[in-house]
């Protein structure tokens, strides 16, 4: 299992800073959701944490480790990502696009072995394109090439896993469909971090959040501990209130745009 920490982090874009000094765990068995209005930063801080961006100050670890000093293979070993707007090859089928995930742990080079097609057979069920295994990416709805993107971040087996919007373009039961098969693999061990723009499946479906506001954190924990109703009010101008069941479960009842 292995964690990653952020700590102090600034990044800039543009020579404009749009991270400042942000703080964040991610740990095993959990689905932690950075959160905040457009804008706010959380797909930099994502990019960040995966040093697709540099972080302008301050550090982020993987175990302990400060992943500037990590070989990108051994990053990507531990690492897998899953971009919202994903890269996609013509001319390649969805198996074997999903297969790509497999060279971080095989090598350019080395062939691909059984083992390969079990795990790659078993992400392909998870995210529910067994049945479009042979065909062309290309010709896929960008939902489906969403999730082709999600099955190639598996099939690295990663111990921490990063999704920025993970859902996006998807339909309302694929929405529900991935949130549920990140939660089980959080169950299983799994570090998750996502950033989610629809606050309600946030609340429902997350562990823990981040919340960002214009670059900075502003609260961070559970979300029934830290949603309360001057946050909602201050950072995303509704009114509202999240209420926790005692099976565990949470909703956010949203009443209306906050005017004052």
């Amino acid at each position: 299992m292995s964690h990653l920490s952020a700590t102090s982090v600034a990044a800039r874009l543009g020579g404009h800073l749009v991270l400042d000094g942000v703080d964040l765990q991610v740990v095993p068995g959990r689905v932690t959701a950075l959160v905040g209005p457009n804008g706010s930063g959380k797909t930099t801080l994502l990019r960040t944490c995966y040093r697709a961006l540099p972080a302008a100050a301050g550090v982020v670890e993987v175990d302990d480790a400060d992943i500037r000093r990590l070989r990108r293979r051994t990053l990507a070993r531990t690492v897998g990502v899953s971009t919202q707007e994903p890269v996609t090859l013509g001319g390649i089928t969805v198996r074997e696009s999903v297969r790509l995930g497999r060279i971080v742990q095989r090598g350019l080079f080395e062939s691909f072995g059984a083992d390969d097609v079990d795990v790659v057979d078993t992400v392909l069920s998870q995210v529910g394109l067994a049945d479009l295994a042979d065909r062309d990416v290309l010709t896929l709805s960008g939902g489906q090439r969403q999730r082709v993107s999600i099955a190639r971040a598996l099939a690295q087996e990663p111990r921490i896993l990063m999704l920025d919007e993970p859902t996006n373009h998807l339909d309302l039961h694929q929405q529900l469909s991935v949130l549920d098969l990140l939660r089980t693999l959080a169950q299983d061990g799994l570090a998750v971090l996502l950033t989610v723009h629809d606050l309600r499946l946030a609340v429902e479906y997350c562990d823990a959040m981040a919340v960002l506001s214009e670059g900075r954190l502003v609260a961070a924990g559970a979300p029934e501990e830290i949603l309360d109703a001057d946050l909602l009010r201050s950072v995303f101008r509704v009114r509202g209130e999240v209420t926790a069941r005692d099976d565990g479960t949470r909703t956010l009842e949203i009443r209306g745009i906050a005017r004052d």
